[in-house]
C-alpha cells in the first residue's frame, strides 16, 4: 500500500465552470482518497511521502486521445511532403520491418515524451500490441488500445486478452480506417463490436481524398457507410474528423460519439482544420490527440491545446473556442473519449492520475487566470510531476520507472538505422 500527500496545492476543479481550489490531495494505492482543505489528522495518516506543492497547480492529467506512440522512430524522417507520398513511400515500407522488440523500445520512448508533457494516458493504435502493453506496464503508464483491423479472429483474441491483462491496459474495438479494410472486414468487425456492445473507434474524414475515395467505392461518405453497417450502435470515437458536412455531424450527435482533433498533425500534413466550433455548437464532445511523432513531430499536449483554440480563432474570431473549454477537452473529455470514466477528475475514488504544473516560472506569472494560461502560455517546462495510478513516474526532469533513458535513445536510433540499411536508403 502506498499513500502520498500533496499539500499547499492549487487544484483544478472541472465539476462546473472550470475553477481552482486551494488545499491538498491524498492518494492511497491507485486512487485519490481525499481532496479538500488541510486536515488536522493529516499527521496520523502514515503517508509514505508528503510533497509540498508550494502553490503549484494539480490537474487530472492530460489524455492523449489519439496517437501511434511507437512512431517516434520516423520523427523528421520524411518531412515536408504530401500525405499520400509520405504514407505509402516513407511510412509503410519502414513499418513492415518493425519487430516486437522494436515496439517495446519505441513505446518506452513515446511514454517518456508523454510524461514530460503531463500526459497520464494514451489511446494508441499500432502494431505488436503485446510488446506495447508490456512496455507500458513496465513504465507504469495507462494505455488504451484501439483495434487496428485485420482478421476478425485476431481482433476477438486481442479484445479478450487486453481487456483482462492488467489494470493499466484496456482495449477498444474499431479499425484503422475504412480505406484500409475490405467491406467484409468492416462488416465482421462491426458485427463483433455490436455483439460485445462496445463503441467503434477509427480514423474518420481525415482528408478530402479519404472521403472522396469512400464515395467512389460505396456511394457514400465514411461516417454514413459505417452508420449503415451499425458500427455506432454503442457509440464510438472518431479520430481527426476534419472534412465534415452537416449530415456527418448529425451522425456523430445521434450516436453520442466523441470527436478527437489532432491539429498539429493535420496542419503539418495539410489535411485541413477540423470544425471544432461547429462540433461544440452541436454538443458533440471534443477531445485532443497528437497523432504519431512521424507526422507531428512531437507528442506535446501544450502545443495541441494552443492550436485547437488558435486555429478556430482564425476562422471564427478571437472569442471562439475558449481556453477553459480546451483545457477541459484535454483533461476531462479525453478520458471519456477513451472510455476511462475514473480518470476524468481529481475527486475521491477516482484514479490517481495527476500532473503538477510549476507556476514558479516566468511564463506562468502573474497568476491572472491560471487555467487559461495553461493553454495560452503553458509548456513542458512547467511539468514538475506526472503520476499515474498513484505512482510518480516523472519528477523534476527524472524518469522514475525507466531505468536507463540513454539506452532507450540509443536503441531507438538503432531501429531506424537498421531499417535504412535493409531498404538501401
Amino acid at each position: 500500500m502506498s499513500k502520498i500527500r500533496l499539500f499547499h496545492a492549487k487544484i483544478a476543479d472541472f465539476s462546473g465552470v472550470p475553477s481552482v481550489l486551494t488545499g491538498e490531495l491524498w492518494t492511497e494505492d491507485d486512487r485519490i482518497s481525499y481532496v479538500g482543505p488541510p486536515r488536522q489528522d493529516a499527521g496520523a495518516q502514515g503517508f509514505d511521502r508528503e510533497i509540498d506543492c508550494r502553490g503549484n497547480l494539480l490537474l487530472p492529467g492530460f489524455k492523449n486521445a489519439h496517437t501511434h506512440a511507437a512512431m517516434g522512430f520516423l520523427r523528421s524522417h520524411a518531412d515536408d511532403m504530401p500525405l499520400q507520398q509520405w504514407l505509402f513511400e516513407q511510412v509503410f515500407p519502414y513499418e513492415d520491418l518493425l519487430t516486437p522488440e522494436d515496439i517495446y523500445t519505441l513505446v518506452q520512448l513515446g511514454i517518456m515524451e508523454l510524461l514530460t508533457t503531463g500526459v497520464t494516458s494514451m489511446f494508441d493504435m499500432y502494431f505488436h500490441r503485446s510488446a506495447a502493453a508490456q512496455s507500458a506496464i513496465d513504465a507504469g503508464f495507462r494505455l488504451v488500445f484501439c483495434n487496428v483491423g485485420g482478421p476478425l479472429k485476431k481482433a476477438q483474441e486481442e479484445y479478450r486478452q487486453f481487456s483482462a491483462l492488467h489494470p493499466l491496459i484496456s482495449f477498444r474495438m474499431g479499425t484503422h480506417a475504412e480505406y484500409t479494410a475490405s467491406r467484409q472486414q468492416l462488416e465482421e468487425l462491426v458485427g463483433f463490436t455490436r455483439e460485445v456492445k462496445e463503441p467503434f473507434c477509427t480514423h474518420l474524414h481525415e482528408t478530402a481524398s479519404e472521403v472522396q475515395g469512400c464515395i467512389e467505392r460505396y456511394g457514400m461518405r465514411p461516417l454514413a457507410l459505417l452508420e449503415k453497417m451499425g458500427a455506432f450502435e454503442y457509440g464510438g470515437t472518431g479520430y481527426h474528423l476534419v472534412h465534415l458536412d452537416e449530415r456527418d455531424m448529425e451522425i456523430l450527435k445521434d450516436h453520442g460519439m466523441y470527436a478527437v482533433t489532432c491539429p498539429a498533425s493535420n496542419a503539418k500534413l495539410a489535411s485541413g482544420v477540423a470544425p471544432i466550433v461547429e462540433l461544440m455548437e452541436r454538443g458533440i464532445p471534443v477531445a485532443i490527440g497528437t497523432d504519431g511523432a512521424a507526422s507531428n513531430n512531437c507528442l506535446d499536449m501544450f502545443r495541441e491545446m494552443f492550436l485547437v483554440t488558435g486555429l478556430q480563432k482564425l476562422r471564427h474570431g478571437a472569442d471562439a473556442c475558449d481556453a477553459l473549454a480546451v483545457l477541459k477537452m484535454a483533461c476531462v473529455t479525453g478520458a471519456h473519449a477513451m472510455y476511462l470514466p475514473d480518470c476524468d477528475a481529481l475527486l475521491p475514488g477516482k484514479q490517481a492520475d495527476v500532473v503538477m504544473l510549476d507556476l514558479h516560472r516566468p511564463n506562468m506569472q502573474p497568476e491572472n487566470n491560471i487555467l487559461k494560461n495553461v493553454v495560452y502560455s503553458g509548456s513542458k517546462e512547467n511539468v514538475a510531476l506526472t503520476m499515474v495510478a498513484g505512482r510518480i513516474l516523472y519528477e523534476k526532469g527524472a524518469f522514475l520507472t525507466i531505468p536507463d533513458p540513454e539506452k532507450v535513445y540509443a536503441d531507438s536510433a538503432a531501429v531506424i538505422a537498421r531499417m535504412r540499411k535493409s531498404l538501401g536508403r
